[in-house]
C-alpha cells in the first residue's frame, strides 16, 4: 500500500450536508402546516407526513451511539498521544481543557440567565414539540452512581450518554498505552466505524429536507407563525452564548499572550473573513498559518500548535451545544436540576475534544444529542433545530479559529527552551 493510500485510510470520509434545502424544507413545512392548520384535509395530510418524519427522526437517532463511539475513542486517542509531543503540547492540552471547561460551564450559567431576561415569544412553547419525553434526572447519589455503568452495552441500550461518554474516554487513552501495533488496529477499527457511521448519517441527512418538511408541518399546524419567530429567538440566544467565546479568544491572546485586542484583531481579520466565507476551521487553518505570522509568533509553534488545535480544539463547542439543550428544555418547561447541568457540561466538554471536524449538521447531531440525554432532554426537537443549524455554525467557525489563534499566541509566550516538541515526534494522526 503506498503512503497516499494509507492517509485516505486513516482519515475520516468527507460528508457533503444539503443544508440551504434543508432550511427550505423547513420554511416549505411551516408554511403548509400554517395553510393547512384551518382546513378540513389537515388529518389527512398529517397522516402522511407525521409517519414519514417520525421514520426520519429514528433513523438519526440509530446513528448517534456508535458515531459517538467511534468519534470519541478517535479524538481522545488524539488528544492523548498529542501530550507525548513535548512540554508545549502538554501546556496547549492544558488550555485546552481549561477553556473548554469554562465554555460548558459558562453556558450553564448564561443560557438561563438570557432566557429569563429575554423570554421566548408568546406560544413559543409548543413550536419544538415533536412528542419526545423527557428523561428522568437521577439525585445527587444517584447521579454520582451513574457515572459509571455495570454494564456499558445496556447503557448503550438506555442511550444513558454520560457513563457512556466516560467509558469511550477512559478506553481511549487505554488504546494509546497499547504496544503500537495493538494501537493501530484497535484505531484502526474504531477510524472504520467512525466512517461508515459517518457515510449512513450522511444518507440520513441527504433525505433531510424530505424528513424536516413531514415534521414541520405539524408544527405548523400547532403554533402557527410563533414558529418563525421562536426560531429567530433560539438562533440569537445561541449565537449571543457562542459571542462569550468569540470575545474571550482576544482576552485570551491579550492576557496569556502579550497581544493587545486591537493587535490581534487587525491580524486575525483575513482568518476570520476565510471562516465567515467557508464555515470550516480547516479550510480556514492557512489563513490562521498567515495571522500568527503577522502576530510574530514562532513559525515552529504555530505549526504546530495551530494544526493540532484543528482538529481537537472547539472552543464554542460545550457553549453553544449546552445553548441547544437548555433552550429545548426551556420550551418543554423542564427544571434542570444543578446535577444535570453538571451532567451536560461534563459530556459537552469530553464530546467537544472527540468530534474532531465534521460538517457543521453533522457535528451538530453527534454533539448536542448526547448532551441532551445526559441531562434529560428530549433530542426529538433537534431534528428541527439542525435545519437552521447553517445560521449558528458562522459564530462556532468564527469563534474556534480565533480561540485557535489565540491558543498559539498563548502556547508561543510562554514557550522555553525545553518545551518544544521532540524532534521528529508524530501524532500519528492526519
Amino acid at each position: 500500500m503506498n503512503e497516499a493510500d494509507g492517509r485516505t485510510e486513516r482519515q475520516l470520509v468527507t460528508v457533503r450536508i444539503p443544508a440551504g434545502w434543508t432550511l427550505a424544507g423547513l420554511i416549505a413545512g411551516l408554511l403548509v402546516g400554517i395553510v393547512l392548520s384551518r382546513a378540513d384535509v389537515l388529518d389527512e395530510v398529517l397522516a402522511v407526513t407525521a409517519p414519514l418524519g417520525a421514520l426520519w427522526l429514528r433513523a438519526l437517532q440509530a446513528t448517534i451511539v456508535p458515531l459517538v463511539a467511534g468519534l470519541l475513542v478517535i479524538g481522545i486517542a488524539q488528544m492523548a498521544l498529542a501530550a507525548r509531543a513535548g512540554a508545549a503540547a502538554r501546556r496547549m492540552l492544558v488550555i485546552v481543557a481549561a477553556v473548554l471547561a469554562f465554555s460548558g460551564l459558562m453556558s450553564a450559567f448564561l443560557t438561563p440567565l438570557l432566557l429569563d431576561l429575554f423570554p421566548p415569544p408568546a406560544a413559543a412553547a409548543g413550536v419544538l414539540s415533536t412528542g419526545g419525553e423527557a428523561q428522568e434526572v437521577p439525585g445527587l447519589a444517584a447521579f454520582v452512581e451513574s457515572l459509571i455503568s455495570a454494564n456499558v452495552i445496556k447503557a448503550a441500550a438506555d442511550t444513558a450518554m454520560l457513563p457512556l461518554t466516560l467509558f469511550f474516554a477512559a478506553f481511549a487513552v487505554a488504546i494509546t498505552r497499547l504496544p503500537e501495533g495493538q494501537r493501530t488496529t484497535l484505531l484502526g477499527v474504531f477510524r472504520a466505524l467512525a466512517n461508515a457511521m459517518l457515510i449512513i448519517i450522511g444518507w440520513v441527512l441527504w433525505v433531510a429536507p424530505l424528513g424536516v418538511f413531514a415534521l414541520a408541518v405539524g408544527v405548523g399546524a400547532a403554533s402557527g407563525g410563533a414558529a418563525f419567530a421562536t426560531l429567530a429567538h433560539y438562533i440569537l440566544i445561541v449565537v449571543a452564548v457562542g459571542s462569550v467565546i468569540f470575545f474571550g479568544g482576544y482576552l485570551l491572546a491579550w492576557i496569556s499572550g502579550g497581544i493587545s485586542p486591537v493587535r490581534f484583531g487587525k491580524a486575525l481579520l483575513p482568518a476570520q473573513t476565510v471562516a465567515l466565507s467557508t464555515q470550516s476551521s480547516l479550510a480556514s487553518l492557512p489563513a490562521m498559518l498567515v495571522s500568527a505570522g503577522r502576530l510574530n509568533l514562532r513559525e515552529e509553534t504555530a505549526e504546530f500548535v495551530l494544526p493540532l488545535a484543528v482538529a481537537i480544539f472547539r472552543a464554542t463547542s460545550p457553549a453553544m451545544n449546552m445553548a441547544v439543550a437548555i433552550y429545548v428544555a426551556h420550551l418543554a418547561g423542564i427544571e434542570l436540576s444543578p446535577a444535570a447541568l453538571i451532567a451536560g457540561a461534563a459530556v459537552a466538554v469530553v464530546i467537544a475534544l472527540g468530534s474532531v471536524s465534521l460538517p457543521g449538521t453533522i457535528s451538530f447531531v453527534v454533539s448536542v444529542g448526547p448532551i441532551a440525554l445526559a441531562m434529560g432532554v428530549p433530542i426529538e426537537p433537534l431534528a428541527l433545530l439542525v435545519a437552521v443549524e447553517m445560521m449558528p455554525d458562522l459564530m462556532r467557525t468564527l469563534g474556534n479559529v480565533t480561540a485557535n489563534v489565540a491558543l498559539a499566541a498563548a502556547v508561543d509566550r510562554k514557550k522555553d527552551d525545553g518545551a518544544q516538541p521532540e524532534a521528529g515526534s508524530r501524532i500519528g494522526f492526519e
